[in-house]
């Protein structure tokens, strides 16, 4: 399956990923550092993504229920040579359903997910999910 972004940088402004019908704004340079989203973090965000787009589809499979879910993603970069070396996330997940089966779930998660892999081969990723429960 091919996958296909465009992105575009003005000297000394901001630059803007477009994928389909969505432009994202990044920061490329000092001045907008502070309030866009750097390479890196752009990076996570799709790492985390692919963890949501999974829960998603083996909620499904797995025939459970939830009504949201959340993750943090954080990573340690190492300086030289410059790279992400750890990956931790955790998963919550908000559900009234108590017949989940986390340990299934998460391997479907790690073993199914194309950036996961991707990511998986070049650092390492520890994570936890974990269910909140809803009344």
């Amino acid at each position: 399956m091919p996958y296909s972004i465009n992105a575009i940088t003005t000297s000394q402004k901001n630059a803007f990923i477009t994928i389909k019908a969505t432009n994202i704004p990044f920061g490329v340079n000092s001045k907008n550092n502070e309030d866009l989203a750097s390479p890196a973090e752009l990076f996570l965000s799709s790492f985390s993504a692919c963890i949501l787009k999974n829960l998603e589809r083996f909620s499904t499979l797995l025939k459970f229920e939830y009504s949201h879910a959340e993750i943090s993603v954080n990573a340690i970069r190492n300086e030289k040579p410059p790279k992400l070396d750890e990956i931790n996330y955790s998963l919550k997940i908000y559900s009234k359903d108590v017949s989940i089966n986390l340990k299934l779930l998460k391997k479907n998660i790690e073993k199914y997910g194309t950036i996961y892999n991707t990511v998986n081969s070049s650092c390492s990723i520890t994570g936890e999910i974990n269910i909140i429960r809803e009344c």
